[in-house]
């Protein structure tokens, strides 16, 4: 769950508006006709993705997935949504521990670890993170990842249908991961309640931060650009030269969990 879905694009698109001043109002040109001239190399499907990017954003963000999270977050005490969040979290933990052993990060493998054990004990299944009241934050790898440190590359940029912004090797690492203990012993039904959560979770986090996206004279270019810089923030641990301020770079930190992808349905 690394990755970014459609609602949850929005909030780190916003962030890149702020940290670039709102660079469009600079530019009178129309962005998408200029990224077309050039031809994006990472965006081999340009026109197909722009297709599917209307039908997410102008189509079923707005007529489904805004209305269903502004309902979740009026019906839904916050405790709960936290305990949810948590649980769904915590599912995640041994696909963290065998990725970090695989990019030999021995730290993050016994933090891993520790917080499943912790978490799904103590911790009631994962509802309270206590593991993280012990200061054993969580230490998040995909399968994604584990192949860009191996120097895989990412492949073609795809907008897909539901599921947002995403890449082959982003894609395939979903797939890896939600075949790990316990995620592909989950049934159908709770690894689709689990996906759910992950979805409103972090469309809920962008609701009142969505209208400055408007800014960008082209929101499609915005939120691909931001995508490839939160993938080259994950695969190199936050150790990348951004022209992100320190500020909105503590934004990007504290807003970690709405970066992070819901697993593919099985």
């Amino acid at each position: 769950m690394k990755g970014l879905t459609l609602g949850k694009c929005i909030l780190l698109s916003v962030i890149l508006v702020l940290g670039s001043g709102c660079a469009s109002t600079q530019n009178s040109a129309d962005p998408s006709q200029a990224n077309q001239a050039k031809g994006d190399p990472r965006d081999p499907f340009e026109g197909f993705n722009r297709t599917m990017w209307d039908i997410n954003y102008e189509v079923l963000d707005k007529f489904l997935l805004k209305p269903v999270t502004q309902g979740y977050v009026a019906v839904t005490p916050t405790p709960v949504r936290s305990g949810l969040r948590n649980a769904v979290e915590n599912l995640e933990e041994p696909a963290n521990l065998l990725n970090n052993a695989a990019q030999g990060k021995l730290d993050g493998t016994m933090v891993s670890l520790a917080r499943f054990l912790i978490n799904s004990t103590v911790g009631v299944l994962g509802v309270f993170d206590v593991a993280d009241m012990m200061d054993l934050s969580a230490k998040e790898e995909s399968f994604g990842e584990t192949l860009a440190v191996w120097g895989l590359e990412t492949g073609p940029y795809l907008m897909l249908p539901a599921r947002g912004p995403t890449d082959i090797r982003s894609t395939t690492g979903d797939v890896v991961d939600s075949q790990v203990f316990p995620m592909q012993a989950l049934s159908s039904h709770f690894n689709l309640a689990t996906i759910l959560v992950s979805v409103l979770e972090g469309r809920a986090r962008a609701l009142e931060q969505e209208a400055n996206l408007q800014s960008s004279l082209d929101p499609y270019s915005l939120v691909k650009n931001a995508y490839f810089q939160n993938l080259e923030f994950q695969v190199k641990d936050g150790e990348i030269e951004s022209q992100v301020d320190d500020e909105l770079l503590d934004d990007f930190e504290a807003f970690d969990d709405l970066l992070e992808d819901s697993p593919p349905v099985q």
